[in-house]
């Protein structure tokens, strides 16, 4: 499943970022000019989410994994809350097995 952040907000003008929730990882991909960013995330490696939603603007998204913090910003409060569903899902699979 595919969400892309609103070319509207801030730092997502020409190339939005874009993440895919794939059946055992998520992709985030920030695409740039001449090179981009991609990330690649396993569901058991990721140990905390955070949703920062303000009432008026877009939503930030903050994955936590051994320490490390990758954050996203520019995605719709619905969308965000579709992304954390399923990752919250396939986190509570990965672990019963």
């Amino acid at each position: 499943m595919k969400f892309t952040a609103s070319r509207l907000s801030e730092g997502n003008k020409v190339f939005p970022t874009e993440i895919y929730l794939e059946e055992n990882s998520v992709e985030i991909k920030a695409p740039g000019l001449f090179s981009g960013d991609s990330k690649y995330l396993n569901y058991e490696d990721i140990t905390s989410i955070e949703v920062d939603s303000p009432m008026i603007g877009f939503a930030t998204l903050r994955l936590f994994m051994n320490g490390n913090k990758i954050e996203v910003h520019g995605f719709s409060k619905k969308d965000i809350k579709e992304i954390r569903r399923i990752i919250d899902e396939n986190r509570s699979k990965r672990r019963r097995f």
